[in-house]
């Protein structure tokens, strides 16, 4: 018999959290053969993500996934064999009272805290570890995505840099312009970037999906257009389904991402890419920051790692007013090495357990 397997998701902010449950739960059902019910609380983004969606629906299939709106009053349901809450988003109370009642009788479902990844030192030790329920006869798990074999892996379909490199074949850029698909938060400091880019040398086609972003580069462009700007030729993509992003990335030479979702999917791009990390109060995302950047350098000659690790904390608002021309020449004098470290990198990741296998293994030891 197939294991039924239920993912709890809210929608905090962006499209982070909704994200990476929604790839995992597809890479569940078509890799693993496991009937997955996907519980999401904002319909309505997730659609940004995933087209066919009914936002109105109670319960609908997509892609093999059985997608449940997580309302106020949650019905009554069969209990599923193991159960994953996203990011800490707390279960439904009468959830947690069925969990309770099947562990009396022996049968407790395995329940997983899906955190958020992090290159954190800290994560090895905490990752698997039991925390008892106080009330319940309920243990749950924290599971934690991470770069290191004591960890919980990072998402990826199978084949999917056969595939990467298949695409890519098939679309070959121009030798002579520089491709960067810019994908962000509101950066207070990206018109200065954008000035050097439009005094480039080198031709540079800027890709940007709708968003703020798009608006300060070329404010009344619509999206399928495109605007020359000096050496800069601004492109305005539209929003695209989850499972077409990667290509965006795959076509480029440079990408910038953010948050985690799209950070994970610019690495196995295999491409050089620039970080965003999601920001927070007091400035308590910088940690988290170096820590990435300290496996991201990890082998490069010294003049690369320091460039790199400039224009990142410049873009992330540790460096004040950052000297933009420079930061960026520093960046593009070390981009053979750059560009053969995150080809290298994404082929070693590769060869890493993913995060869906990992959680499946899990599940069996359990």
């Amino acid at each position: 018999m197939k294991d039924r397997w239920d993912i709890f998701c809210r929608v905090i902010d962006n499209f982070g959290d909704i994200g990476v449950t929604w790839r995992l739960a597809r890479q569940l059902v078509a890799e693993h053969d496991i009937d997955v019910r996907l519980w999401v609380d904002d319909l309505e983004s997730f659609r940004r993500l995933n087209p066919d969606l009914d936002p109105h629906a109670a319960c609908q299939s997509s892609h093999g996934v059985e997608i449940r709106h997580w309302a106020v009053d949650f019905p009554v349901i069969p209990m599923a064999d193991v159960v994953i809450e996203a990011f800490a988003c707390d279960l439904p109370p009468p959830y947690l009272v069925a969990m309770a009642e099947r562990a009396a009788t022996g049968a407790a479902p395995v329940w997983i805290n899906l955190d958020y990844l992090s290159a954190e030192a800290w994560v090895d030790g905490c990752h698997g570890m039991a925390s008892p329920h106080p009330t319940l006869p309920l243990t749950k798990h924290f599971f934690f995505p991470g770069f290191r074999e004591n960890t919980g892996g990072l998402l990826r379909e199978a084949g999917l840099l056969a595939l990467r490199d298949s695409y890519r074949a098939a679309y070959p850029r121009p030798p002579e312009e520089l491709g960067i698909f810019l994908f962000c938060y509101d950066n207070p400091t990206l018109p200065g970037l954008l000035e050097v880019w439009r005094q480039s040398q080198r031709p540079i086609r800027l890709h940007i999906p709708t968003g703020r972003a798009l608006t300060l580069a070329a404010p009344n462009l619509a999206e399928g257009q495109s605007e020359q700007q000096g050496a800069l030729c601004v492109e305005a993509l539209p929003f695209v389904a989850q499972e077409h992003f990667d290509a965006r990335l795959w076509l480029s030479d440079m990408n910038f991402v953010r948050g985690e979702d799209s950070l994970v999917r610019g690495l196995w791009a295999g491409r050089p890419l620039v970080w965003q990390i999601y920001p927070q109060a007091e400035q308590a995302h910088l940690p988290k920051l170096d820590a990435f950047l300290n496996i991201a350098c990890d082998g490069l000659p010294a003049e690369a790692a320091t460039a790199q690790r400039n224009f990142w904390q410049a873009w992330n608002g540790a460096l004040p007013n950052p000297d933009w021309p420079r930061l960026w020449q520093a960046l593009m004098a070390q981009w053979p090495t750059l560009a053969q470290r995150a080809a290298n990198w994404s082929e070693t990741l590769e060869k890493a357990e993913d995060l869906a296998t990992r959680l499946v293994n899990f599940r069996k030891k359990k």
